[in-house]
């Protein structure tokens, strides 16, 4: 069984910054690709960040140059940097991981990112 477990987000205001963290435990052979997503109401999820098994990282447009992805493979974890925090960066967002081979997603269960003055 594996488990995904988000830690951080909250509140902050606009311009702010807060840390996102995710950490994978259980019986698999080694984590492939790590990243964050986000879901606001009444829209659908979207990429946040993603690094692959091929160290290629993906940002969405709408955090590219405000946030940042620090994975570590090795501690089976992912940090979310989030900085110049905006009012539409409100949603919950949601860790994956690819884990294996063969390959499996996993996900955190979310964790609420609220923007607001």
């Amino acid at each position: 069984q594996v488990r995904v477990a988000e830690s951080g987000g909250g509140l902050a205001q606009p311009g702010e910054s807060l840390n996102l963290s995710c950490v994978a435990s259980g019986n698999f052979v080694g984590v492939q690709g790590m990243g964050w997503y986000r879901q606001a109401p009444t829209k659908e999820r979207e990429l946040v960040a993603f690094i692959n098994s091929g160290q290629i990282t993906t940002y969405g447009d709408a955090v590219k140059g405000r946030f940042t992805i620090f994975p570590d493979r090795a501690k089976r974890t992912v940090r979310l940097q989030m900085n110049d925090l905006k009012p539409e960066d409100t949603a919950v967002y949601y860790c994956r991981m690819q884990v294996g081979p063969p390959l499996y997603d996993f996900w955190g269960q979310g964790t609420q990112v609220t923007v607001s003055a």
